[in-house]
């Protein structure tokens, strides 16, 4: 579930033609998108795969004014806005998850994440957290350790992306309980 933005013409085969569903033309010249742009499994730009910024290039929008970097609050979100607005989701599911869940409550936890994974909108990002999971399986025995397997989780990806990591021992104060100088009180 990264805020990942790969090279799509490395990654993906070019769009199909129109002749048969899956086959590929090899008469049509495979059409360059800017870097950034990651294609679907069909071929076509991912939207929630592909930065605002990028998908605006590939779609000739005029970026000169670097004023609007994020996609209008109308439009499809792209994979920064995606990336936030699930991590947000996630870790204030930590942060609500019981000190001492029950037996049902783990097993709930546990089939939540491995679905979010295999749903997640972008492709490549569900591809990454699966593979996170079954290198690091969550943690789910408790609040603290469910917040500190996503915290890591989260890190994983901040690292990929040459983002800052967050130091782990606060997630509780950034999710659940506010900031110990009281800026969210």
């Amino acid at each position: 579930m990264a805020d990942d933005t790969r090279d799509s013409n490395q990654n993906n085969p070019a769009p199909a033609s129109t002749e048969q569903p899956g086959s590929v033309d090899s008469t049509q010249p495979a059409k360059k998108f800017p870097k950034g742009v990651v294609l679907g499994k069909d071929g076509k730009p991912c939207r929630s795969c592909t930065s605002f910024a990028s998908w605006a290039a590939q779609t000739n929008a005029s970026l000169k004014s670097k004023k609007q970097l994020t996609p209008p609050s109308d439009c499809p979100p792209d994979v920064e806005t995606l990336g936030r607005s699930s991590w947000t989701v996630l870790h204030s599911i930590a942060a609500a998850y019981p000190e001492t869940p029950s037996t049902s409550q783990q097993s709930d936890l546990l089939g939540f994440v491995h679905l979010f994974a295999k749903l997640y909108p972008c492709w490549t990002c569900a591809e990454d957290f699966q593979t996170y999971i079954a290198r690091t399986r969550p943690q789910v025995g408790s609040r603290s350790e469910f917040g500190l397997w996503l915290c890591d989780a989260h890190n994983d990806v901040n690292k990929k992306l040459g983002k800052p990591v967050f130091d782990c021992s606060l997630w509780e104060q950034r999710w659940r309980t506010g900031w110990k100088d009281g800026h969210c009180d």
